[in-house]
């Protein structure tokens, strides 16, 4: 789990939020868009607020004073933040947590106070990954793969997806990470720059074994041998398991 210091400075929100491109391995603040819906009970909807978010030094995104109200019988309230940058595509399940395409934001309750009392449950920070979509601008000699996600059955694409692949590198030893979602449409594209398990020729190839997931027990996989598969529409099915 990642820790990044947030300045808080003296402001009261009952969540923060820090967008990381995890390819580049950084806090991304430029082109990232937040927006914010309260759950409506009585119509057990999300409606769409018009609630600014503040960005601080630190590239955090917040909500201040979010939950300040006066009064007796005042309620914690629910929220969500959707979020949006060009190129890249939220993952929104905390690390540790099962993915789900279905999650459309991340959830958090406003806690209701006033200026004697303040809130009773304070927020920490949490880092919001931000995955290379499709349009996600690679640098010059990453090598990519392409493909689509589709349902097994219906042949229907499977937009949010999550694809990955993994593996160690063959001189040390240690374990790598690519991922990336699916867009609207089921297609991806992810990245690989590193070594793939070798497997004889001729010509020698990398194998790499790619997943998707869509939810828990609703998966897929394809094998990509490289250099060979490297112009290759892949296509993974995701099915029950």
């Amino acid at each position: 789990m990642i820790r990044y210091p947030v300045g808080t400075s003296v402001l009261h929100s009952p969540a923060w939020f820090v967008p990381f491109d995890e390819f580049a391995q950084r806090p991304r603040a430029a082109g990232v868009s937040a927006e914010l819906d309260r759950f409506d009970p009585d119509g057990n909807a999300w409606v769409p607020q018009d609630t600014p978010a503040i960005r601080t030094p630190s590239a955090a995104i917040a909500y201040p004073d979010l939950g300040r109200r006066r009064g007796p019988g005042a309620l914690p309230e629910r929220f969500r933040v959707r979020f949006a940058a060009t190129g890249l595509a939220p993952l929104y399940p905390a690390d540790g947590t099962d993915f789900d395409a279905a999650v459309a934001g991340i959830e958090f309750v406003a806690v209701p106070y006033d200026d004697t009392t303040p809130p009773a449950v304070e927020s920490e920070p949490r880092v919001v990954r931000l995955l290379p979509g499709t349009a996600y601008p690679y640098g010059p000699g990453v090598r990519t793969v392409y493909g689509v996600v589709v349902d097994a059955a219906t042949r229907a694409p499977v937009g949010n997806a999550l694809v990955e692949a993994r593996g160690v590198t063959i001189r040390d030893g240690i374990a790598w990470l690519e991922r990336t979602l699916t867009d609207a449409a089921g297609a991806f594209r992810l990245a690989l720059r590193w070594e793939g398990e070798p497997a004889a020729g001729p010509p020698p190839v990398q194998v790499f074994h790619l997943t998707a997931t869509e939810r828990p027990g609703r998966t897929g996989a394809v094998e990509v041998r490289l250099p060979t598969g490297r112009n290759v529409r892949h296509v993974i099915e995701i099915a029950e398991h």
